[in-house]
């Protein structure tokens, strides 16, 4: 079965969506510039769902009631294909159950829902998970969209800035082998103002995981800007690869990777959420491009 795409717009936006991972692949403004990151050599996605895990668990394994589960990084969304429920000039909403499968590698039932809606300079993504079992569900999700960087080829990747809604004063977290470290480093944000640089990565992600703002907007001093907001997640990644790449990932999370020292049961890892049986836990976040 050939892979789906759902094109959705509104005045100012278009969007495009994949039924493989209900992953955006496509985001122009009204002038037809495409501002998301098209998937190119250095890394091959657009901006995967991370679902139930965000980041990597210690030797890719998840552990419940004593028993270990393989998973890989970021989880297995990403790698699935949703069934769309419902698809309309402005709006896509598509889903995912668990099956054989991915029991094999997160033991819970689980119903995964991703709506986008394109509404004026807005595009809005709002994710629920359900948890279909009888017992109590840990979980993680995150977004994970790359945007292209810098937005004008014109422009240098160093006319970038991150302007946060607030002043983001906590130290960041890094990661080693894909695991957090134990000690924070110090923030490099000055106040609400992150200045952008390939140097910046050479240390992998910068994670905020004492997060005071509920928005950030990414912006040079002339040209397209994007702003993200975001309700529900908690935590941030700012994100491109290491050496160098035309593309930086803006990343609202609920979870991180494994401390590099933790390797408990998943349920009490530190950052999951906990979905009772029959609870849905509601998500969101907004893309303005200005």
């Amino acid at each position: 079965m050939n892979m789906e795409t759902f094109a959705i717009r509104s005045d100012r936006v278009s969007a495009t969506i994949k039924s493989d991972g209900a992953e955006l692949c496509s985001l122009k403004n009204a002038d037809g510039l495409e501002l998301l990151w098209q998937a190119g050599q250095q890394w091959p996605r657009h901006a995967p769902v991370l679902f139930p895990i965000v980041g990597r668990l210690k030797n890719d394994q998840l552990h419940h009631r004593g028993k270990a589960y393989p998973i890989t990084q970021h989880g297995f969304a990403r790698d699935h294909r949703f069934s769309c429920l419902q698809h309309e000039p402005a709006f896509c909403q598509l889903v995912l159950y668990d099956d054989p499968e991915t029991l094999s590698r997160y033991p819970f039932p689980f119903r995964l829902e991703i709506a986008y809606t394109a509404k004026g300079a807005d595009l809005e993504v709002a994710l629920q998970i359900t948890n279909m079992g009888d017992e109590n569900m840990p979980a993680s999700i995150g977004a994970h969209p790359a945007f292209n960087w810098p937005l004008l080829p014109e422009l240098t990747k160093d006319d970038y800035r991150l302007a946060f809604s607030d002043n983001e004063i906590a130290p960041v977290r890094r990661l080693k082998d894909g695991l957090m470290r134990a000690r924070p480093e110090p923030t490099p944000i000055q106040g609400k103002t992150l200045a952008l640089s390939e140097q910046l990565f050479d240390d992998d992600a910068v994670i905020l995981d004492k997060l005071a703002s509920r928005s950030v907007r990414y912006a040079a001093g002339r040209g397209p800007s994007i702003e993200m907001a975001w309700d529900g997640f908690v935590e941030l990644g700012i994100w491109s690869k290491p050496g160098g790449a035309p593309f930086l990932c803006i990343e609202p999370w609920h979870g991180y990777a494994s401390p590099a020292e933790f390797d408990g049961e998943f349920a009490e890892k530190p950052g999951v959420m906990h979905i009772a049986p029959a609870e849905t836990r509601s998500l969101s976040y907004r893309i303005r491009v200005g």
